[in-house]
């Protein structure tokens, strides 16, 4: 794919993409997918949160990332507080009503046009003083990608991989949710070939770049700073192994052959005890409130207590049309307002 000249997501153009995505939704109570979709079978799966340090931290090598992160938000110090706010929005797109969903549109796309400022030193193609907005379709359509192919990676690390057809369809529904994000459908690969092309194009591209923000973000996040989750030394081994080489080298990341057996005899024991998993724990507590709400049922206790440790409150948001802002902080590129 080749490099595109900058292009920016306006009010308008939010607004008719979100009424083409819910003209196609499986209904207001089902949401945008359903429970039928291959997005809510996979993505329930609390495997996906093995490729999360991963797709944070190559959303932190686009240089315009780590510049939002580090000069509008409060949370650099909480990176699980970071994790919380991306779940909290994503998973309410993919498993809240189709008026939550739409509601956590709007709000991400409010959040992202405060979202402003220069870059503070030269990274990769981004010289010092130069100008970032965190609504440019480019840099969005990076934190998809990241998110998309961390979460298959994920999946087919611990349960049989999809089939070609199914891969297809799975890029296909995020396709349709890149929507939400504001991202229109010409600017993303139309197959998940070409989704995998884009992918090498942009590893091995100067669109991407660690700054020293990034570098101290990362390590934040792997060391689980300002959190009672500490992720273990085979979770950080696995992120690095998952990581292509240039990133591990620009991150500074610790690679040797300790950190290489850690992440090989994850990988041979993870598939073996996760099928195995009671569902309270194998499956997220969004997909869990959501199947509640499809019998016409209050979220459980426990499901409350999976949501806290997936989006950090018992609930998903947006529940009220009144209540818009009761997610509390936010998301992807970024900030904390």
């Amino acid at each position: 794919m080749s490099h595109d000249s900058a292009a920016y997501v306006n009010q308008q153009d939010l607004e008719i993409m979100l009424a083409r995505v819910a003209g196609l939704a499986a209904g207001p109570e089902s949401g945008i997918f359903g429970p039928n979709s291959i997005t809510w079978r996979v993505n329930r799966e609390a495997a996906l949160f093995l490729g999360a340090a991963r797709a944070a931290l190559l959303q932190l090598a686009h240089p315009w990332v780590a510049a939002a992160i580090a000069q509008h938000s409060t949370v650099l110090n909480r990176p699980i507080t970071r994790f919380h706010n991306t779940f909290r929005i994503v998973f309410t797109m993919f498993f809240g009503t189709l008026a939550q969903a739409m509601a956590s549109a709007r709000f991400l796309y409010a959040l992202h046009t405060r979202i402003r400022g220069q870059m503070p030193e030269d990274v990769a193609r981004y010289r010092r003083g130069s100008l970032y907005e965190a609504n440019e379709v480019a840099a969005l359509r990076w934190v998809f990608a990241t998110l998309v192919d961390s979460a298959m990676l994920a999946y087919e690390a611990v349960l049989p991989p999809l089939s070609t057809a199914e891969r297809e369809q799975y890029y296909s529904e995020w396709s349709t949710i890149t929507a939400l994000f504001g991202i229109p459908p010409r600017a993303l690969p139309q197959t998940w070939e070409a989704f995998a092309a884009y992918n090498r194009e942009m590893h091995a591209s100067d669109a991407l770049g660690v700054s020293h923000d990034a570098r101290a973000i990362a390590y934040g996040i792997l060391a689980g700073a300002g959190s009672w989750i500490h992720p273990p030394q085979w979770y950080r081994a696995l992120t690095t192994s998952w990581l292509p080489q240039r990133f591990r080298e620009e991150f500074a990341l610790p690679f040797g052959s300790g950190e290489q057996r850690s992440a090989q005899r994850a990988l041979w024991i993870l598939p073996r005890i996760y099928a195995r998993l009671p569902a309270v724990v194998r499956f997220a507590g969004p997909w869990r409130e959501a199947q509640a709400r499809l019998r016409g049922r209050p979220a459980s206790i426990l499901t409350q207590w999976s949501n806290r440790f997936w989006i950090g409150e018992p609930r998903m948001p947006f529940a009220h049309p009144l209540d818009p802002l009761q997610c509390g902080e936010p998301v992807i590129l970024n900030s904390d307002h």
